[in-house]
């Protein structure tokens, strides 16, 4: 049988190997293990490519929330809302400060109803998170309008869409996700489209006092040129290493979301006349998909997606549980029906720069058969 990974690190190891290894060897002969050149360098670059004046190179996609969230002062007796349809660590972050999360339900787009954000908005809310899932923004036009008529700090989850964009009605230019906010937050966990060796995150953002407070609180606290300590931090720094690697990858990132966008649309061209998948494409020209993640819906829900497993297609299936079913979470269900049926039909298909096209073929042959097309 046919095997088709949903992502192969290995094989994208190799197609840039050469580079890969220059950046490792270049950190393990100078020693430049914690804090060195080569992070400034990533940072500079990231910050560059988001197109904020500052990116901060943390350990995670949730260090980057939680050190946001910090920045920003949130704390006990706060508000934070977020989506009800998204990764635990948003909702965690948010009662790690201290705050409580006020979950607010998706569209069909699995991003932050913004129909819905104002009508949870109490006395108490200090801000709202909209997270860009799996390469398409949320709609931050109307989050940011929404936000300065109540006065909230936006604080961005873009862990699954570096690279996306959204048209600024205030320019009439593209303006990158993770460049709206107070902060963009990201991870580059192995799997997202910038991907490393390991764990890492960052934050980017426009704001000194953010990018300073960042520096100095993940590393203990410590401003690491006078050796003062500037409160009680934490230890989320960026690995250098990691960072060398991510610098390389950075370079290819744009010509990575085209192929991306290829393979996107060819499954577009494949599957869009199946009634009972709802394809990741949507209408709305503002707003540009990179496909982190090529996430549909299937009416069939599991049975689809163990089908596909059962023919060696590797695919994801996040969430079929929501988080805030989880009894130890302790979160209010308010009733969230997107999400509901959000998690009883989700499922990513494999969507990589390293796979090839006779693997795109047999993905796009089993979902075919599996609808008797």
């Amino acid at each position: 049988m046919r095997k088709v990974r949903f992502v192969e690190p290995g094989k994208l190891y190799r197609m840039i190997k050469e580079e890969l290894d220059a950046a490792y060897f270049e950190v393990m002969e100078r020693g430049d293990l914690i804090d060195r050149g080569q992070l400034r360098s990533f940072e500079e670059n990231l910050a560059r490519f988001v197109g904020t004046k500052y990116a901060v190179g943390l350990n995670s996609g949730y260090d980057a929330l939680h050190m946001s969230l910090r920045a920003a002062g949130i704390g006990p007796g706060d508000e934070v809302i977020v989506p009800a349809h998204t990764f635990v660590a948003t909702c965690s972050a948010v009662v790690n400060v201290g705050a409580t999360p006020v979950l607010v339900d998706v569209g069909k787009d699995f991003n932050i109803a913004c129909d819905l954000i104002e009508e949870a908005v109490t006395p108490r809310t200090r801000a709202v998170i909209p997270v860009h899932l799996s390469g398409w923004m949320a709609d931050m036009v109307r989050v940011m309008e929404i936000a300065r008529r109540h006065d909230l700090i936006v604080i961005e989850d873009a862990c699954q869409s570096l690279g996306s964009s959204m048209i600024d009605p205030a320019t009439g230019e593209r303006r990158m996700a993770g460049a709206w906010g107070l902060t963009g937050c990201w991870s580059f966990y192995p799997f997202k489209i910038l991907g490393g060796y390991g764990d890492g995150g960052a934050i980017t953002t426009d704001d000194p006092e953010v990018a300073l407070f960042a520096r100095r609180m993940r590393y203990n606290g410590e401003d690491r040129e006078t050796g003062e300590y500037h409160g009680h931090g934490f230890t989320c720094l960026l690995d250098n290493l990691q960072a060398a690697f991510l610098d390389v990858k950075l370079r290819y990132l744009p010509r990575w979301i085209e192929r991306r966008k290829g393979i996107a649309a060819r499954y577009r061209e494949a599957l869009s006349d199946l009634p009972d998948l709802l394809l990741p494409h949507y209408d709305d020209p503002r707003r540009d998909h990179v496909y982190q993640n090529y996430t549909l819906r299937a009416k069939q829900g599991n049975d689809f997606s163990e089908y596909l497993k059962a023919n060696g297609i590797e695919v994801l299936t996040q969430f079929r549980k929501p988080y805030y079913r989880h009894e130890a979470l302790k979160l209010k269900d308010r009733g969230f029906p997107e999400t509901e049926a959000i998690s009883r039909e989700v499922c990513s298909l494999p969507m990589n720069v390293e796979i090839d096209d006779a693997d795109i073929d047999y993905v796009i042959a089993v979902v075919r058969r599996f609808y008797g097309r």
